[in-house]
């Protein structure tokens, strides 16, 4: 019965620490999150090095008590867009995904690098 209780006790704990490790990105001393606008987030880390822009068709959700409900059958255009903070070569770049103005993904890619700018 202790064994059971253990095992549980440590799936909960992992379960717990996957949730808790929201999408952030550093920029010097600030911390952005999932969740945050585009303006705090140029505001706090600059101009990207560059921007994609796109639309996606997808219906308008409404939250209510934490669970999502659809207000239509008619897919309305979302805009999204792709920031990447290309920042050195000693350092990984980020791809910050924007969905309708706000945060909702953080990207880690490969190694950044010098660029023309940059001499």
């Amino acid at each position: 019965m202790k064994k059971s209780t253990v095992i549980l006790a440590m799936v909960v704990a992992a379960l717990w620490a996957q949730g808790a490790g929201a999408d952030s990105f550093r920029c010097g001393t600030h911390l952005v999150s999932d969740g945050d606008s585009i303006d705090k987030v140029a505001a706090l880390c600059g101009p990207p090095t560059s921007i994609q822009r796109r639309e996606v068709l997808q219906r308008p959700i409404s939250w209510y008590s934490g669970r999502p409900y659809y207000t239509s059958y008619e897919p309305v255009p979302i805009p999204i867009e792709y920031w990447i903070y290309n920042l050195g070569p000693n350092k990984l770049m980020r791809r910050l995904k924007f969905e309708d103005g706000l945060l909702v993904e953080v990207e880690t890619l490969s190694y950044g690098y010098y660029s023309a700018s940059d001499d």
